[in-house]
């Protein structure tokens, strides 16, 4: 048998499925459709719930953020299904690496595996570094006098982050469904900390706040033209604010506040009846979360004008409390803000792990690193790996500045799983489904196209610093990945890797 040399050479679906039987490197099926819903919606409600929204209103749309909301929670969805049928097919780690690799070939494949490493990398970085952030102001509005940073050898550490990082990583290591369980508190009670909130705050609403629903574009020089959308840097506009252009930003922005669902889908090799569960588990947990962030932006929009809004340095649900007088809501938020992101950081640490989990056992990354334990069936040495390495980021760097970043790696995954549909049904049509997306291949072409588009919005530094990102990667795979790939040698067991 010959060697495939190609930088396309595709991975079975019968391969992964039996990949993922090896005992050295399986995880135990745990997760129930409950599960999943309970780790999307904590993934997707967290601080973006209570700031996201102010900041596009004030910032874009206005209180035609409402729109912006519900574009991108119809985008994500789109996609999501896209992923549900994937996962529902396809039922191991890796969530869109692995479906790229069984559709479009080992390159895109490490492509998309190595923005889903962008997106969850600083994903959890930045939601614990923001975790040290509230923490110091919970401390404050309480009345706590107590550091959060700390010096050590010369050098200040936030000591919050690597606090957080820790307790997580200790728990994922532990075992999924454990983590699942204290995730399942922690989301409860920031479910009814965002409702108790929103129900408050609909007392305060003034219907003249909506109007002008869509406020007019006006200039905006104080924005550099790489702080603009990318579409509009190439056609040579002008900065602005607001209008139509301030609507569509604002999705871009705002969908910040869906990523996570297709960490989810990276829990398929642990879920219990994936090809029914998988699927309910994520559209369900969608469908909780877009109700929950249309009602808390009508709020927000409701209770002051967008223009008062602007005027605040950091906009927020808590803003809008204070500018009317409610200044206990600010306690309350900043409690509900704390447990939302502690739950959304052990996902994506969870996500982040099965990603470079399904890469190491592919041979893309070193092998040695998807070894799973005996007793607790998870890679624990990995997840105590990555747990260190984004600890580090939070503790140490000003990480939040690449927020956007999270928003192109989560988009551009998207945009190959959609378009990855058809790709699969044409090949194997023979393949059972669990669930099928609607109205192939029209809806998923739609969804990768919108996904494109949204990816337009994001600003022309971002779609900089993502280049330079996949420059990376792409050194990194024909250096590394591309020799040592387990496709790469036709002499090896398909589950074990090793050579025959």
């Amino acid at each position: 048998m010959s060697v495939n040399t190609s930088i396309f050479r595709r991975k079975s679906v019968e391969d992964s499925l039996e990949e993922s039987l090896d005992p050295e490197r399986a995880l135990r099926r745990t997760l129930t459709t409950w599960d999943l819903i309970v780790l999307g919606v904590a993934v997707a409600v967290g601080a973006g719930i209570f700031s996201v929204g102010a900041t596009a209103a004030a910032n874009y749309a206005g209180p035609a953020v409402i729109v912006s909301f519900l574009i991108a929670s119809v985008v994500c969805g789109l996609a999501i299904m896209c992923y549900a049928e994937f996962a529902s097919t396809l039922p191991v780690a890796g969530s869109a690496y692995t479906f790229s690799y069984a559709s479009m070939g080992e390159f895109v494949a490490w492509i998309i595996g190595w923005d889903l490493i962008l997106e969850m990398l600083l994903g959890s970085a930045v939601i614990a570094k923001f975790w040290g952030v509230y923490l110091s102001d919970a401390f404050g509005l309480f009345g706590i006098d107590i550091p959060t940073t700390l010096t050590l050898g010369g050098v200040d550490v936030e000591w919050g982050p690597v606090v957080i990082v820790g307790v997580f990583t200790t728990l994922l290591a532990l075992g999924t469904k454990l983590s699942t369980r204290v995730n399942s508190v922690f989301t409860i009670i920031k479910v009814a900390i965002t409702l108790f909130v929103i129900v408050v705050g609909f007392f305060y609403v003034n219907t003249a706040n909506f109007s002008p629903f869509v406020p007019p574009s006006q200039p905006a020089p104080e924005r550099t033209s790489l702080e603009q959308p990318v579409f509009a840097f190439l056609f040579g506009l002008e900065p602005t604010a607001y209008g139509v252009i301030g609507v569509l930003s604002g999705a871009a922005l705002v969908f910040f506040a869906f990523i996570g669902f297709d960490v989810v889908a990276t829990t398929a090799e642990e879920t219990k009846e994936p090809q029914r569960t998988v699927p309910r588990g994520i559209l369900g947990g969608l469908a909780i979360v877009t109700v929950l962030y249309v009602l808390v932006t009508i709020v927000v929009t409701g209770m002051v004008s967008y223009t008062e809004l602007a005027e605040a340095e950091t906009p927020s649900l808590t803003t809008a409390f204070v500018l009317v007088g409610a200044d206990w809501a600010g306690r309350v938020i900043s409690v509900g803000i704390l447990v939302g992101l502690t739950s959304v950081l052990m996902v994506l640490l969870l996500g982040l792990t099965r990603i470079v989990f399904a890469m190491s056992r592919d041979g893309l990354l070193p092998r040695g690193a998807s070894r799973t334990s005996p007793k607790y069936g998870t890679p624990v040495r990995l997840q105590i790996g990555v747990g260190i390495v984004v600890a580090l980021i939070a503790g140490l760097s000003e990480v939040e500045l690449l927020e956007e970043m999270i928003n192109i790696g989560t988009l551009s995954a998207f945009v190959l799983v959609s378009f990855g549909i058809p790709i699969l049904r044409r090949t194997r049509p023979d393949l059972k489904r669990g669930f099928r997306v609607p109205w192939s291949p029209a809806l998923p072409i739609i969804a990768g196209v919108a996904c494109l588009w949204l990816m337009a919005n994001l600003t022309t530094l971002t779609w900089l610093r993502f280049l330079a990102w996949l420059a990376a990667g792409v050194v990194i795979y024909f250096v590394y990945s591309y020799r040592h790939s387990v496709a790469a040698n036709p002499h090896h067991d398909a589950r074990t890797g090793a050579k025959l």
